[in-house]
């Protein structure tokens, strides 16, 4: 077993030193006991726009600042030494942990070298509203975080729930930028121990620049993951790899520790790159209480489905007596992932009960998959806890067809409508939306839709491509109206309290029906979340209460960013080799 610096540098997720999670931070105000006062799940609406402040999100008057240095690094996660990208030292990256209604500051500072890159992190699901220059997509909300410089995130933690942050420029979250972020929040299920983030990642032993070159080239290589890793560790079987890598068999897993009797959270979290992953634990039943940012009526299940970016917190009993060992296990899916001969699609983690010997191998058996089916689970299955009222007639509607073709040079890309995404690092859309430009005919490929005023917008999408596509949309928690195979025959899915989340899988050859409010004025991404498909150009950038936007506040930092990006690019060659998401 190699030591955790090896593995995993500074971070002490997977080991059985990781804390567990308390139910909230408790340095700052508790008006009636919580940080969050009588607010709960039924009675409080977090997407809610209101002037009344009962109705909306806490404003805790707690400021939560985090530091993040980000430079490359060698660390060996399944026992495969290679170069990867760290924050601050650590794979994955630190754990930012909130609660509902503070202030988040993080600072991120660019130290790339050996070659220098840009970088831009983004807070996944977060609604950001006030702050959409703090939502951090390059070439959508702001320039680059050029090399030797550094820009400050500033937003209120809403909603409440587990999710995760990455980089969003090209695909350097898979390359080992990304790690895990909670927001305590009120429940509705009740548990003993909050084990704390489970995050789910698909690994690739070659650099994400390398693979980005083969995905964007002539021909297109569709890439495959080497091993499947859960809070960043895994073994890998050496005979496996390419001559002349350097490799240490069982580089070891991670660890869990269970108390017999007692109810456990998990919070699973899918960080892939571009697996369906299958989550499971041997000899027991998850009950799944909650979905992205959105707590749900409980139901219970063997096996737990996420694609990229979303996540699933889960109650599971310990049922066993002290002194047992399962496996945890998380399945790349074959049917509906990349997948090849040389993968090792099972990640495993080791739980321990009290009482147990944690340098055993737990004797258990897996959960028998059915892995036919590449959607998430029935949206008659998945009901929010809170009431929502019925959704509405939209205000407008756009139909999206994703293609995957080839463009005139050869290249395959994927397109939404008949045009493939490409941004342009120099003239974030947001900043100019602000000074009023918002109209774009020379730049057809920033795809951008204005929707101007209107209230309320339905989009059906249309996947006539053969795999799965986890489409995410920043800025807004949406309704999943309904989605299947084949084409959509206008039934909406239990039309008075539909799935929201900000993640949902539209299956191949599929559509996906969704619906939210223009609440939020400012210019968001609605994207796939495989790492290889959007840097194909799988995005459009959805422009909301357009006349609005010239109201928001964007702080001169944002300018700042934008001027020593324009100093940096003009002086170096950027290789901008793929969308630039």
């Amino acid at each position: 077993m190699l030591p955790q610096n090896v593995t995993n540098g500074r971070s002490e997720l997977g080991t059985l030193n990781a804390p567990l999670l308390p139910k909230f931070r408790t340095n700052n105000r508790l008006p009636f006991g919580t940080p969050w006062g009588r607010r709960n799940v039924t009675n409080t609406n977090p997407y809610a726009v209101s002037t009344n402040p009962s109705e909306i999100a806490p404003i805790t008057n707690a400021t939560r600042q985090y530091d993040f240095t980000i430079r490359r690094g060698f660390i060996a996660p399944d026992g495969v030494n290679k170069s990867v990208i760290l924050i601050n030292d650590q794979f994955p990256g630190p754990t930012i942990e909130v609660n509902w209604g503070d202030t988040v500051q993080v600072t991120v500072n660019n130290e790339i070298t050996g070659p220098e890159e840009g970088t831009a992190m983004h807070w996944h699901g977060i609604l950001q509203r006030q702050t959409q220059w703090s939502d951090g997509t390059p070439a959508v909300q702001q320039c680059p975080i050029a090399p030797g410089k550094s820009f400050t995130y500033e937003f209120q933690a809403n909603p409440y729930g587990t999710s995760w942050y990455h980089s969003h420029y090209s695909a350097q979250y898979s390359g080992g930028l990304l790690g895990p972020m909670i927001i305590h929040g009120p429940t509705h299920v009740p548990y003993d121990v909050d084990i704390g983030p489970v995050l789910l990642t698909d690994w690739f032993h070659d650099e994400y620049l390398d693979i980005v070159e083969q995905v964007m080239g002539v021909p297109s290589v569709i890439p495959v993951a080497d091993n499947n890793l859960i809070n960043g560790k895994m073994n890998y079987n050496c005979s496996l790899a390419s001559p002349g890598v350097n490799c240490t068999s069982n580089a070891g897993i991670s660890k869990f520790e269970f108390t017999s009797g007692k109810s456990h959270r998990l919070r699973l979290i899918n960080g892939a790159a571009e697996a369906i992953m299958r989550f499971s634990i041997d000899s027991h039943i998850m009950t799944v209480m909650a979905n992205d940012y959105v707590p749900i009526v409980p139901y219970t299940t063997n096996v737990v489905t996420l694609g990229v970016g979303q996540r699933t917190d889960v109650i599971v009993n310990a049922s066993l007596p002290a002194g047992s060992s399962v496996f945890m296990r998380s399945l790349i899916s074959p049917t509906c992932s990349s997948t090849s001969n040389l993968t090792q699609t099972e990640a495993l983690a080791a739980i321990f009960y009290n009482g147990a010997n944690t340098t055993d191998t737990p004797p258990s058996n897996p959960t028998i998959i059915d892995d036919s089916h590449c959607g998430n689970d029935p949206l008659n299955q998945t009901v929010p806890a809170y009431d929502f009222p019925s959704t509405p007639t939209p205000a407008t509607t756009e139909q999206i067809d994703i293609e995957f073709k080839a463009n005139s040079t050869n290249h395959m890309l994927w397109y939404m409508n008949n045009s493939t995404f490409r941004g342009n690092f120099d003239h974030p859309v947001l900043l100019l939306a602000k000074a009023g430009n918002v109209s774009y005919p020379d730049d057809p490929d920033w795809n951008v839709y204005n929707f101007g005023y209107n209230s309320s917008i339905r989009i059906i999408v249309n996947n006539t491509s053969n795999g799965a596509h986890p489409m995410h949309l920043h800025g807004h928690n949406f309704n999943v109206l309904a989605e299947g195979t084949g084409a959509w025959d206008g039934t909406i899915e239990h039309i008075e309290n539909t799935q929201r989340r900000d993640v949902q899988l539209v299956q191949g050859q599929g559509y996906l029906v969704i619906q939210y409010n223009t609440d939020n004025p400012g210019v968001w991404p609605f994207h796939c979340h495989i790492a290889w498909h959007v840097s194909a150009g799988l995005s459009v950038s959805l422009m909301e209460q357009t006349g609005k936007i010239r109201n928001v506040n964007i702080p001169s930092s944002s300018v700042q960013t934008c001027r020593d990006w324009w100093t940096y690019s003009g002086h170096n060659v950027v290789q901008q080799i793929d969308s630039g998401l």
